[in-house]
């Protein structure tokens, strides 16, 4: 179906006017499509991954291998998310340093956090379709937090590193003592 902006009432979550391809530190969260816990199940604090949470663990190792610009720092894979940081750096040639290029026919600018993003769940999920595993599939977009400073990253990395530790009172675990309640 076409897009009609009267029927769908998209709206971006994206920091107006932000260059996401600016060096910098970038949390990221995907899920997968309805949270449908696909990745792997929590026992007794360990996170054990399915063959679908391996592919997303392994293709995530690989996005410095195909954007030169991006470094990984902490990540997770959680049962029907996965958090990561990606920290954006200026490539130079000599002494040039290369800039993005911008197309006014296109939105996704090349190195940026929305391309590797879009790649990154490409990659997943056509190594899934590979796989056998073809009903996997994201959400719609992903949430995007822009690290602000080293305080703002040394607790995204807390966070991160604690996640399956909170899962069991997550809103995002279907079975979290917080979702019994309501």
């Amino acid at each position: 179906m076409k897009y009609n902006p009267k029927v769908h009432h998209r709206r971006s979550i994206r920091l107006n006017e932000y260059d996401y391809s600016q060096e910098g530190g970038y949390f990221i969260t995907l899920c997968s499509q309805n949270r449908k816990c696909v990745f792997g199940e929590i026992k007794d604090g360990v996170m054990h991954l399915s063959s679908v949470g391996g592919v997303a663990a392994q293709c995530w190792s690989e996005i410095p291998t195909h954007f030169e610009n991006a470094e990984l720092d902490a990540f997770v894979v959680m049962p029907n998310h996965i958090h990561g940081i990606i920290i954006l750096e200026l490539v130079t040639v000599g002494v040039q340093y290369i800039e993005p290029q911008r197309n006014q026919f296109q939105k996704i600018i090349p190195k940026s956090i929305g391309s590797i993003i879009r790649s990154y769940k490409a990659a997943v999920t056509h190594q899934c379709r590979l796989g056998g595993f073809t009903d996997f599939q994201w959400q719609r977009n992903y949430y995007e937090h822009v690290i602000r400073g080293l305080d703002d990253l040394t607790r995204i990395r807390e966070y991160t590193a604690n996640n399956v530790l909170q899962w069991y009172y997550d809103e995002e675990n279907p079975q979290s003592i917080k979702t019994q309640f309501v």
